[in-house]
């Protein structure tokens, strides 16, 4: 056996390794958080292994992205490498199962790639940063995240990476916690991304429902589904792809996200995570083509934002806002494409966007530098539109509509549900009114009565292991209280822990992932 045919061999086992690509990232982010927990990762003495921990990661998750895109040429790659069942959703498995395509490889590696250089970049633009190990813990879940969306083989394993990298975008949104705006901000990004999430499952549970399968290569099928099958497995889809790409009427909230730092915007608002809505239409070419009616409202959809964002640029008065609604534009014009049925021009021109935007965002910090003249007035022909202009500087007034919308109705909903269940449940259960609570009203100092079979129910539990508790801690030299004392301090700080946002949007996902 001569020696290029024993590379060659050794290469074509490392296909067996094709997980470890997002596993990689993955590592890496829990690495640096045990760093965290144990504070080696903080001040200017942890900040080399910080940064070396996550661009190993994604050096190495590159060059095995590199192996395989040289095992695919060679045609020694499956195109649908498969791991074993994860779980199953009634009777339909879901595998850990990847796709290895004329899609999935390129798109790989250009993400790796533009990660690892804003991995390199952070090293030094957030030198000193008190934040420093959190930022790149939040680079290495994205990366992870990313990969997922890119490389899985089925719709579940998409949704986790989804779910991935939309909370690493609210973490590091929520970088400058210390500040209003920016936790503000992450806030309204995250819920608005939960749009397109809810979606993403709704097209989950149609394609366990009506296809029996969650494989991307099932679902594209042959063209055999019933058309209202179709249009609703679409729809879900479709709506997650215009949320996660910023399309009308869900813009808004790509601007907050600049609250962000410099390399975060440019990896996940500039050039990979706004593109990831445009990468699942082309996946899921072969459903949406099943309905031409969906396909038209893309291509409207995407023109519209196209527009919008064109006009908002001309306006902008610093580089990123400039940049961000650029990139609208552009994305606009890919998910036009796509209604066009132009996938492949979508996937070329997101590709060449994603490397273009991204040399551009992390040029940002030295524009101002490098400019030798003031930025361009605003075009002639908008000045003069005097509705035009104020529209375009008000961003058409997109979020205030939103608000209107979506968000009073939502608060109101919230304080109607309130009512009804201090009004109506809290007595059914035995649960004490307001003016009964310890401290308030007339009742203050009035023990804490059942109300209703529940309550009486609720509360003779409660004097019972009360007993028990009182007898466990008079008894013996008081070893038994201490530890219980200890204990309570430890559940007292698990529970100050989990009560804080993030843990919650944690959890949160969690149950996401293990309901699925």
């Amino acid at each position: 056996m001569s020696a290029p045919d024993g590379l060659f061999e050794m290469l074509a086992m490392a296909s067996h390794l094709f997980w470890l690509v997002p596993l990689l990232p993955l590592l890496s982010a829990a690495l640096i958080a045990i760093l965290l927990l144990l504070r080696r990762g903080a001040g200017d003495a942890g900040e080399p292994l910080t940064a070396a921990i996550a661009g190993t990661a994604a050096l190495t998750a590159l060059l095995l992205l590199l192996v395989f895109d040289l095992l695919a040429i060679a045609g020694a790659l499956p195109a649908h490498p498969e791991f074993g069942e994860w779980l199953r959703i009634g009777a339909v498995a879901v595998r850990l199962s990847f796709v290895a395509d004329a899609y999935s490889l390129p798109a790989a590696t250009l993400v790796t790639l533009i990660a690892w250089i804003a991995i390199r970049f952070s090293a030094t633009y957030l030198h000193r940063e008190a934040a420093f190990p959190r930022f790149f813990l939040g680079m290495s879940l994205f990366l992870a995240g990313i990969l997922l969306i890119v490389l899985a083989g089925n719709a579940v394993l998409t949704f986790v990476g989804w779910e991935l990298a939309g909370f690493s975008s609210w973490l590091l949104i929520a970088y400058a916690w210390e500040r209003p705006v920016a936790t503000g901000n992450a806030l309204f990004v995250f819920l608005c991304n939960r749009i397109g999430d809810a979606g993403f499952m709704l097209g989950i549970a149609l394609a366990t429902w009506s296809v029996g399968s969650l494989e991307w290569a099932g679902l594209v099928g042959d063209g055999g589904l019933a058309q209202v099958t179709a249009r609703l497995l679409a729809f879900g889809f479709v709506l997650a792809a215009l949320v996660k790409s910023a399309q009308l009427p869900f813009t808004p909230w790509i601007a907050r996200a600049l609250e962000g730092p410099t390399p975060s915007s440019a990896i996940f608002y500039g050039s990979l995570m706004v593109h990831a809505g445009v990468y699942l239409l082309c996946r899921l070419q072969g459903l949406l083509v099943q309905v031409p009616d969906l396909l038209a409202l893309l291509a409207v959809v995407g023109l519209a934002t196209a527009v919008y964002g064109g006009l908002c640029a001309l306006v902008q008065s610093d580089v990123k806002s400039a940049l961000v609604f650029s990139t609208v534009t552009q994305v606009g014009l890919m998910v036009g494409c796509c209604g066009l049925g132009l996938f492949w021009l979508a996937a070329c021109h997101a590709g060449l966007h994603a490397a273009w935007r991204a040399y551009q965002f992390l040029l940002a910090p030295a524009y101002m530098h490098l400019a030798s003249q003031p930025a361009p007035p605003v075009p002639r022909w908008l000045a003069g539109q005097r509705w035009g202009y104020t529209a375009a500087l008000q961003r058409f007034w997109i979020e205030p509509l939103a608000n209107s919308l979506l968000t009073r109705p939502t608060l109101a909903l919230g304080r109607d549900v309130r009512a009804l269940d201090e009004r109506f449940i809290d007595p059914i259960v035995g649960a004490p009114r307001d003016d009964e609570r310890p401290g308030t009203g007339d009742a203050a100092d009035e023990l804490i009565r059942g109300h209703g079979l529940a309550g009486h129910a609720l509360f003779n539990f409660a004097n019972r292991m009360q007993r028990l508790e009182s007898a466990l801690l008079l008894s013996g030299d008081g070893a038994m209280e201490k530890s219980l004392q200890r204990a309570a301090h430890y559940a007292d700080a698990i529970e100050s822990l989990l009560e804080q946002p993030r843990y919650l949007m944690l959890m949160v996902m969690a149950t996401f992932v293990v309901i699925l």
